[in-house]
């Protein structure tokens, strides 16, 4: 009688112990899976295929923040030298009066860059230069109203070499899997995007505009204003 009570007594500790780790160890899960899809949809991670960042974690990265010409009184012309910046660097501003848009643009692709501005892949080309300059920012920041440009909008690229500016050509929508509108081309375009907005959770979307080249205006004397 006494092993029987002594065996009832300790499934009666054991059994509440037991439900109390599954309770926890459910509760868990539950409250780390809804975190980390906040954390995704709210990093809105772009196309990584792009980017090239010589740096590693020892080094750290370095976001150099450039005053950027706005108005240049000198002489231009229409061809020139682009000046290359480095990784981190911002050195040009994206603008489109239509959508409201004036972001400072830098160069390369990391999450810390996306917190400042517009980010350039260092896998395409500078203004200036033949090929196709992708540019992308978040839709809930810099590009919240990307998607009201429509065909014949403007948009403009001004760098401390030279200014440049663009006409929307299309409209265009890809998955973040498809590099079709970001790989490298023989015109001279300017493509924009950025993840398209769903309430639901995080977008494997994107949405943008490919724009085409009508004026280039390089800097004479080293972009030094008049």
């Amino acid at each position: 009688m006494n092993s029987k009570n002594e065996g009832g007594v300790f499934i009666h500790i054991i059994t509440p112990l037991i439900l109390l780790f599954l309770c926890v160890g459910v509760l868990t899960v539950a409250m780390i899976k809804p975190s980390d899809k906040i954390k995704v949809y709210l990093g809105l991670a772009f196309m990584d295929d792009m980017k090239s960042d010589p740096l590693n974690d020892d080094t750290g990265l370095v976001i150099k923040e450039n005053e950027i010409i706005e108005d240049y009184k000198g002489e231009t012309s229409e061809t020139g030298e682009v000046v290359h910046p480095a990784f981190g660097e911002q050195f040009a501003v994206v603008s489109c009066e239509k959508a409201d848009i004036n972001a400072p643009v830098f160069w390369g692709s990391k999450s810390e860059l996306f917190e400042r501005g517009a980010c350039q892949a260092s896998g395409s080309v500078l203004s200036g230069q033949e090929g196709n300059t992708v540019i992308s920012a978040h839709v809930d920041t810099f590009f919240a109203n990307l998607s009201e440009l429509e065909k014949g909008d403007i948009v403009t690229v001004r760098t401390n070499y030279g200014e440049f500016t663009y006409t929307v050509r299309e409209l265009i929508e890809f998955s973040a899997s498809n590099d079709k509108y970001l790989s490298s081309k023989k015109e001279n375009i300017l493509t924009l995007y950025t993840c398209k907005r769903d309430i639901l959770g995080a977008s494997d979307m994107r949405i943008g505009v490919i724009c085409d080249l009508t004026e280039s205006r390089f800097y004479n004397g080293g972009g030094e204003t008049k």
